[in-house]
């Protein structure tokens, strides 16, 4: 590869769609924090963070709040590149080529891969099951219109949920670190062409054929 090739960058993520993701990175850890000063007593000494416990159970439905109305834009912005299509079910199914990182094997795959798809639609059963039992359970507002054995109900569901969230989260923070690139991608919001052609090839296509449409008949 060239020095100018070497040099030259492709936009992957805009300014708006980075603070997007990190407003989103941001409340998560807050109302993780929060979430689980509140949930075992061994844990309680978290609330100092946010001021004590009775701080703590007041600003966090609120953050977990603000939480998912910011997730709900940046989910509005990839939702069509995150559909489910079927390289992307044959990339899942290649799972072990994946993890031995015998990328020439995999199908072609878009801005996002089938792993990446399937985390972003986690994201959202998750989101939307922590914000329907969060407002079962938001005593101030909410739980004296539901039964005893709803609420036991939603706060189960709710852990659940926040479980299976912390744990996609931190499979997608090591995938981010894994992947070589990605996180500078997210940070600056560039990539070289060589990350783009190795690791999504018909997203590489795709922009390229876009930023020079002549070169298709030539």
């Amino acid at each position: 590869m060239s020095d100018d090739e070497h040099r030259a960058t492709l936009v992957r993520y805009g300014a708006g769609e980075r603070t997007n993701h990190w407003l989103v990175a941001l409340t998560f850890v807050l109302s993780a924090l929060s979430g689980l000063a509140l949930f075992h007593p061994a844990l309680f000494w978290l609330s100092n963070f946010f001021g004590g416990g009775p701080w703590t159970r007041v600003l966090h439905p609120f953050i977990g709040l603000f939480m998912v109305i910011v997730f709900v834009f940046l989910a509005a912005r990839f939702w069509h590149e995150n559909l489910m299509r079927p390289a992307d079910w044959q990339w899942l199914r290649q799972y072990r080529d994946v993890v031995n990182k015998r990328e020439e094997r995999l199908p072609e795959v878009g801005r996002y891969n089938g792993g990446q798809k399937l985390l972003f639609f986690v994201i959202i059963a998750c989101l939307l099951g922590l914000l329907l039992s969060g407002i079962v359970i938001w005593r101030v507002y909410f739980s004296l219109y539901f039964s005893v054995g709803v609420i036991r109900l939603a706060s189960l569901l709710h852990s659940v949920c926040a479980f299976v969230l912390t744990c996609v989260i931190l499979v997608h923070i090591y995938a981010a670190i894994w992947v070589k690139g990605s996180l500078h991608a997210m940070l600056r919001g560039t990539v070289t062409p060589g990350w783009a052609w190795k690791h999504h090839r018909a997203w590489f296509r795709q922009i390229t054929h876009a930023a020079h449409p002549r070169s298709r008949s030539d």
